[in-house]
């Protein structure tokens, strides 16, 4: 029965990743969109993207609050990843450094004495400090 808990963490990380960058680019190309119904007065674009956007804005929301509550994110982590969602490219990011990393928290987290997993920067400053 505890296989099972990683395996659907895993697949919502995987989830959470996918959504992350589908959410970015669906932003990107809605910023074209509402550029060329601007600009040649054709607001299909924007009809038929706009929708998609914002389910995906939502899913991606959700996600990220899921994962910030299961892992343990710190507030501020929590803070900078639903922000990204309202900037273009951010959510890129978020899914770099953040979702496709390994989770912050529980076993084989940097910095839980797993051996092999490195630790965080600051347990890394403080190591090298020390004789």
């Amino acid at each position: 029965m505890t296989d099972q808990a990683p395996q659907g963490d895993a697949r919502i990380r995987t989830a959470a990743r996918v959504v992350s960058l589908a959410e970015a680019t669906s932003f990107l190309l809605l910023l074209i969109a509402t550029a060329v119904k601007y600009g040649a007065d054709h607001p299909q674009g924007v009809k038929i993207l706009g929708p998609i956007h914002g389910v995906l804005f939502l899913a991606y929301c959700a996600l990220v609050g899921y994962l910030a509550f299961v892992e343990r994110w710190p507030r501020r982590r929590t803070v900078l990843a639903l922000a990204a969602a309202v900037l273009p490219v951010a959510p890129f990011v978020v899914e770099r450094r953040w979702l496709r990393a390994a989770p912050t928290s529980g076993p084989g987290a940097p910095g839980s004495g797993t051996p092999g997993t490195p630790l965080p920067r600051q347990d890394r400053d403080a190591a090298s400090i020390q004789p």
